[in-house]
């Protein structure tokens, strides 16, 4: 059976929902990682607070300031991140931070369209930019062949809502500036698989489901998959991905999805 085994690990957004799950879970592996990067915009905030208390009882969880929509922040929390590091790369960045705000296509407005596509497209291009210095040593000085996410990946938490051949949910909620984004967020995916296959690193776009969590639950209608379930499947899924899958949209449990 395939295991996650990156010595490193970074994860925006993990304060709350997918991102905190996720950060819950790879601690709690047997294999767990040695360093978890858990990162947010306000790290001292009422918001963060689940998050503080995790990493309090796990040795290696590193709570880092970092708001993806800022270059500055972002640029900051790498230098830090490579100091504690001292000469380690960093084998997995899952893009999680992201935003949602309901809109139709009579009330979508130019603000809203730019803040999201800034969170949701914007900040992991520029993530993904700062830290591939960081995801290039990783693969260079990892002994296995081929791509996994064990040696260097970036993973896009994407949605399935942003499926042009799908469109999901659309009776559900339009949330235009949100499927945009995410349609955005695929096709920067895909660049970066095009972009990085030569380093070895490997590039996936990931819907999590329609999973129990307050983005999740913002849309009309109730979200069917509870979110321990959504990230367990992740978790089983990514130590399955190779060369095969870099540059593909695919779902939690690791079907492929239309673009």
């Amino acid at each position: 059976m395939a295991m996650l085994n990156p010595r490193c690990v970074l994860v925006t957004g993990s304060n709350r929902g997918i991102g905190l799950e996720l950060v819950r879970q790879l601690v709690g592996k047997s294999n767990r990682p040695e360093w978890i990067f858990a990162t947010c915009r306000d790290p001292e905030g009422p918001r963060a607070k689940e998050l503080k208390n995790l990493a309090a009882k796990h040795r290696g969880v590193v709570i880092t300031p970092l708001d993806t929509s800022e270059l500055s922040s972002v640029k900051a929390a790498a230098a830090q991140i490579t100091k504690q590091l001292k000469g380690v790369g960093l084998n997995l960045l899952i893009n999680n931070a992201g935003i949602l705000k309901q809109s139709t296509l009579e009330t979508e407005t130019p603000k809203d369209m730019a803040e999201v596509y800034q969170t949701n497209v914007t900040g992991p291009m520029i993530v993904s930019q700062v830290f591939l210095p960081l995801l290039k040593k990783a693969s260079q000085e990892s002994p296995q062949k081929g791509m996994s996410c064990s040696k260097a990946a970036i993973v896009n938490v994407s949605s399935n809502g942003g499926s042009i051949g799908n469109l999901y949910g659309w009776h559900l909620g339009q949330v235009v500036s949100y499927r945009c984004s995410k349609a955005a967020l695929n096709m920067l995916t895909k660049c970066q698989s095009l972009g990085f296959a030569e380093d070895e690193i490997l590039c996936i776009a990931l819907h999590p489901g329609w999973v129990q969590t307050d983005m999740g639950n913002s849309v009309e209608g109730k979200a069917p998959l509870p979110l321990d379930e959504s990230v367990q499947e992740i978790l089983n899924t990514l130590p399955h991905l190779s060369e095969k899958d870099n540059g593909t949209f695919i779902d939690w449990e690791g079907k492929a999805l239309d673009w």
